[in-house]
């Protein structure tokens, strides 16, 4: 791991480094990648006195204790303070706040770890103090790399013992860590600690010792971080692309990573309407049917109803025409308010004063149930929010109401030649 500074060789991080002129930085990565590691190297390479707290067992009386032992240092015998806070994303607002001043006037140089995003999760008076850095998840050869160093090391791994593991095994527990160096150490040190040597005294791994080494592939996932937001992203995205083994994937991953259930049932109730709408209207009900038997069964059966419910979204017809609900909401807080039609508005209470609800057709009265008639304020005619986009049963709709607007349109003209007519009347007379 001490390799990750041969991996900055130009930068101006490492040239810091080097130099002992580290500035505050958070570095933000998933588990395993290296963070504390680098932090480490830093406190290695720098004069300056090296301080580390976690954040999940540190409160402010413990940072105000630090600080205070910075000044010391600074005033007494001019050494500077690095600061480490690992999981810095846990110190709530009040603990990040009390941190601030010291960073600001240079009492210490702070370096926080997180594995959150920490434009969302670290206040942004410290994020604008600091240079974050973002370190990505290993790759299979740095994780090779990890391996071959702790079984040669013979100070801080296993090279004074004579262990021999074969490729199989290697590539079975780097391919189960998923990129997290820490899961693939730990596995590593219980397969060697657990095997008792051989006739020849050497410590044979196999694949069999590494299976039972690592049984779980160590997924990342946070329900509250970006792991969570990102995986229900790409779920949704597979849906909206009809991709059913991609949404099947996505799904399997959030579910095998303890995603709550009701919370992805949520989302596809949600999809149903946003992204299918009425090109197949049995999708909500799909969707809501599974939501609902979901209640009553429970896991892990449930994971049946998630999975048909997932496949029959994939597959339907897509169509997001449930948007015109905001064109017409962009409308109403953009325009003037016009007054209902006389009518439509209701006869019950104000028909022979005021007239409302006069010259009202009752639809059901007409031939199949139809007949055009104005719906929308005067200024509104002619706009229109819906348009079906023709897929799936939409295509039906787009028809129906082709043909009806059609009418609409006939029954317009009419009534402007009509009006026109007795326009022309009183101007002769």
């Amino acid at each position: 791991m001490v390799a990750i500074l041969a991996t900055l060789p130009r930068s101006r991080t490492r040239r810091a480094i080097e130099a002992d002129r580290v500035q505050s930085l958070i570095l933000f990565g998933p588990p395993g990648s290296g963070k504390t590691t680098l932090a480490r190297i830093i406190a290695n390479t720098t004069e300056a006195r090296f301080t580390s707290l976690n954040a999940v067992l540190s409160g402010v009386s413990d940072l105000r204790e630090a600080v205070t032992a910075a000044e010391h240092r600074l005033r007494t015998r001019e050494q500077r303070t690095i600061l480490f806070v690992d999981e810095v994303h846990r110190f709530n607002k009040a603990q990040q706040d009390a941190l601030l001043p010291h960073v600001e006037n240079g009492t210490v140089t702070f370096i926080g770890a997180t594995t959150e995003n920490p434009y969302f999760e670290v206040i942004g008076a410290l994020v604008s103090r600091s240079r974050v850095f973002e370190l990505e998840t290993l790759t299979e050869d740095d994780l090779r790399a990890v391996a071959r160093q702790a079984l040669t090391d013979e100070k801080r791994g296993y090279g004074a013992l004579d262990v021999e593991i074969t490729d199989d095994a290697l590539d079975h527990l780097i391919d189960t860590a998923n990129g997290d160096a820490r899961s693939l150490l730990n596995a590593l040190e219980l397969a060697v600690e657990t095997t008792e040597p051989g006739e020849g005294e050497a410590i044979e791994i196999d694949l069999s010792v590494a299976e039972d080494s690592i049984q779980q592939r160590a997924v990342l996932y946070d329900k509250e971080g970006d792991a969570h937001f990102d995986t229900i992203s790409a779920f949704i995205k597979s849906l909206r692309g009809s991709d059913p083994d991609a949404a099947l994937y996505w799904l399997a991953r959030m579910i095998y990573a303890g995603e709550e259930p009701r919370f992805i049932l949520r989302r596809m109730c949600i999809f149903a309407a946003e992204d299918i709408g009425l090109a197949d209207p049995r999708a909500l009900q799909v969707a809501e049917s599974a939501a609902a038997a979901f209640d009553r069964v429970g896991m892990p059966e449930g994971q049946f109803l998630l999975a048909e419910c997932c496949l029959y979204l994939a597959t339907a017809p897509k169509s997001n025409t449930a948007f015109a609900y905001f064109d017409a909401l962009a409308h109403v807080r953009k325009e003037q308010t016009e007054d209902v039609p006389d009518p439509l508005k209701d006869a019950s209470r104000d028909k022979e004063g005021l007239g409302h609800g006069e010259g009202y057709k009752y639809p059901h009265a007409y031939q199949r149930h139809y007949t055009p008639q104005q719906y929308l304020p005067d200024e509104m005619q002619g706009i229109y929010f819906y348009e079906p986009s023709g897929e799936g049963y939409e295509s039906v709709l787009r028809q129906r109401l082709d043909h009806w607007r059609d009418r609409d349109a006939d029954e317009d003209l009419e009534k402007r030649a009509r009006r026109y007519a007795e326009d022309e009347d009183e101007g002769a007379s």
